[in-house]
């Protein structure tokens, strides 16, 4: 199973806040499902400037209640996405180039920890078999 590190809060907002586009400096040809594995590392700054985007853009809910640095989990795979196309252009209030990974299908699964990589990789077999079972229940 494929998979792609994405910092927190960028990979709750992908699950949780509508967050359609993965901004990366690096294109890709690859198409398919993907495991959203959340880095281990989000500073207090990391946080702040998430915040300031999110009021800047106009991007509020209740997705958003109460959400602290210590709310969001990391080192591990938070949840599934499917990888639709790869763009360098797009509407979205969230792409900033300059690619854009073009996410849908968002699925939280429970906790799952394991490192991450950078780049795509894949997870190690009993990760794989425990996303694929949270997503069955």
């Amino acid at each position: 199973m494929k998979a792609l590190s994405v910092r927190q809060p960028w990979a709750f907002s992908i699950l949780f806040g509508g967050k359609e586009i993965e901004n990366r400096n690096w294109s890709t040809r690859y198409r398919g499902p993907l495991a959203l594995h959340a880095a281990k590392g989000m500073t207090n700054d990391e946080f702040d400037a998430w915040q300031l985007f999110l009021s800047v853009q106009g991007l509020r809910g209740d997705w958003l209640t109460s959400k602290t640095m210590a709310d969001l989990q990391r080192g591990g795979v938070v949840g599934m996405v499917d990888l639709v196309d790869c763009v360098n252009a797009h509407p979205s209030r969230w792409f900033q180039g300059p690619y854009g990974f073009v996410l849908a299908n968002p699925r939280p699964v429970a906790f799952i920890p394991c490192a991450g990589k950078l780049g795509f990789f894949d997870l190690p077999a009993h990760v794989a078999q425990l996303v694929e079972l949270d997503l069955t229940m």
